[in-house]
């Protein structure tokens, strides 16, 4: 073969560069398919298929005329892949990807695939359980002896009552009774003798009892909600009465009367767990925890407070006494 001169080395070079950003761009393009259709590797050409033609160099150039026609172009070698480029390294093993015809053919129902299966049922949610009411515990052992509770109730200091009092007030009367009184908290008296009812409510309860034919230190016990007394009379805060009122359950516990009579709204609401008031409840038997009955009537304090209504009151009150001796066995009595 003859050697090229170097006007036709440089053409041939010129050609190869061409040629080869020709098959650059065409790779590049055919990347940018596979990125956007998702497909993978590069397609090769089945077994014992003819092998596809590579096209030759392009038409010869046309001969220029004028100044630039007196030497004619020299021939172009022919264009051989192996000449042309050094191979593309061999793409990794992939699976031969389908072809985009194949990809919209249809499936052959042999090799279709299963449908997947129909979700697990999911389990009705159980129903809501109806609302367990929840009840303070029931003490099952024996009470313990009031002297026992009396002294504790001497030490107490659950509530801030214990700043203020001057004796804790814990009863009076007999502990074997079958009548039980009940009022609200100690007064001024009460205090400072350490014992329930001895202020003029107290004398007005005694002369209550007497009227019924009953002894008020033999016949009756006789004690309050709260064990010390609350600053000015007030009523007892709810603290006050949730932190006292466990001894009171004690004490009747261990007395065990056949009858309560509650005095006044404190008494009532507490014993019996109700906001209504004394008006509302009174001259009605309840029960306390279910077995004890109870008789709501007004307090002696109230009695002796000057109003319209103190008459009818006191009647009501003794109306009240007479059902309680009724319900004791005791013959009625006049007022």
């Amino acid at each position: 073969m003859e050697s090229m001169s170097s006007g036709g080395q440089n053409e041939f070079r010129e050609g190869l560069r061409e040629e080869l950003a020709s098959v650059a761009a065409s790779l590049r393009a055919y990347l940018e398919w596979q990125q956007d259709t998702g497909a993978t590797g590069i397609p090769r050409r089945p077994r014992g298929a003819a092998p596809v033609p590579i096209p030759g160099p392009g038409p010869a150039p046309v001969p220029e005329t004028g100044s630039n026609a007196a030497r004619p172009s020299p021939p172009s070698p022919p264009l051989t892949h192996p000449a042309a480029a050094p191979p593309m390294p061999a793409p990794a093993p992939d699976p031969e990807p389908m072809p985009v015809s194949a990809r919209h053919a249809p499936i052959d129902p042999a090799f279709a695939q299963a449908p997947p299966p129909p979700p697990a049922p999911v389990a009705a949610p159980a129903p809501a359980a109806a609302p367990v009411s929840v009840r303070a515990p029931v003490v099952t052992g024996p009470p313990r002896p009031l002297p026992v509770i009396a002294a504790e109730v001497v030490s107490c200091t659950k509530c801030e009552l214990a700043k203020t009092r001057t004796n804790t007030v814990f009863s009076r009367g007999n502990p074997e009774a079958k009548l039980c009184f009940v009022g609200e908290a100690p007064g001024a008296d009460e205090d400072a003798q350490g014992i329930p009812f001895v202020g003029r409510a107290g004398q007005l309860l005694d002369r209550m009892i007497q009227a019924m034919g009953l002894d008020p230190e033999k016949d009756v016990y006789v004690c309050n909600i709260i064990k010390c007394r609350p600053p000015g009379n007030r009523k007892p805060e709810p603290e006050e009465t949730d932190a006292c009122i466990p001894y009171l359950h004690e004490q009747i516990a261990v007395v065990d009367p056949k009858v309560i009579v509650a005095l006044g709204n404190t008494a009532v609401g507490t014993l019996l767990n109700t906001k209504l008031g004394i008006t509302k409840v009174r001259g009605s038997w309840k029960l306390y925890r279910g077995k004890i009955p109870v008789m709501p009537t007004y307090h002696p304090s109230y009695l002796l407070r000057p109003s319209a209504q103190q008459g009818e009151a006191k009647k009501q009150a003794w109306d009240d006494l007479q059902a309680v001796m009724k319900e004791l066995g005791l013959p009625p009595k006049r007022a």
